[in-house]
């Protein structure tokens, strides 16, 4: 299936690992100009490297997505490296633990605050495209509350989901969609759950056992969902909240 993706100019954040690797590795592979950003400079680096040996204009920088106005420069500059944009995937994530003041305050700064400063910023590019698409990533968190200890966390990617269903219907008449994407637990090498699994195994086994399909994903079966809800293919689905858990959760989707 042709997505109609070659060409298209996407910027993804929190990109260096992991989910948000694999979504510019995978809008790369559709052909995109794909700009990417992280934390960790390394990371970025080898990332950029790996996207141009794929034929695409890369471009990225090392910025913490907390700092506004750094994250402002970096859309811009990505815009400018690029062309312009099409495509916004906000994918950082502070991973914050606990109901601690601490840790509510980076939830809220990188996973819901970076994602409604980084659109905003993108919204007169994505306005220029006439196809422009934003998806934000969420959690199964978002939705099912698993344990205390998760609260922050959970907290903001419940919010994503609102946020993006008024911003959707705020943008469409401006040919932009705006999607969320939930993915369940998901196992890449340096990530949470491979954490746990070293750490942990007992632990890592049980939360493996707890999904019917009898694994987690990996990382490009999250950025599969992302990048097509990014693509033509998708033109008519907007404010959506897509599950991608492997029938981990129990809810029915309404």
């Amino acid at each position: 299936m042709d997505l109609h993706l070659k060409g298209k100019r996407a910027l993804v954040t929190g990109a260096s690992k992991g989910i948000g690797r694999a979504i510019a590795m995978g809008l790369a592979a559709e052909g995109c100009d794909v700009a990417i950003c992280a934390r960790e400079a390394t990371g970025v680096a080898l990332a950029v490297d790996d996207l141009k040996a794929m034929g695409v204009n890369a471009f990225g920088v090392s910025i913490d997505v907390g700092d506004r106005a750094r994250l402002e420069g970096f859309i811009a500059d990505a815009a400018g490296a690029l062309g312009g944009l099409d495509i916004l995937v906000c994918n950082a994530s502070a991973f914050a633990d606990g109901p601690s003041e601490e840790a509510f305050r980076a939830a809220f700064e990188i996973d819901l605050l970076h994602t409604r400063n980084a659109c905003e910023a993108a919204l007169p590019w994505l306005e220029r495209s006439g196809e422009g698409a934003i998806i934000a990533i969420s959690s199964i968190s978002g939705s099912e509350d698993y344990g205390y200890d998760s609260v922050s966390y959970g907290t903001m990617k419940a919010a994503l989901f609102f946020y993006v269903k008024s911003l959707a219907r705020h943008v469409a008449a401006k040919g932009i969609r705006a999607n969320v994407v939930s993915p369940g637990t998901t196992l890449f090498e340096g990530g949470f759950w491979d954490r746990v699994r070293i750490n942990d195994p007992r632990s890592f086994a049980v939360n493996v056992a707890a999904n019917p399909m009898g694994r987690m994903a990996r990382p490009e079966e999250i950025a599969d969902a992302a990048v097509y809800l990014a693509s033509r293919r998708a033109s008519f689905v907007s404010g959506t909240n897509l599950v991608v858990d492997g029938t981990l959760t129990m809810r029915v989707q309404g």
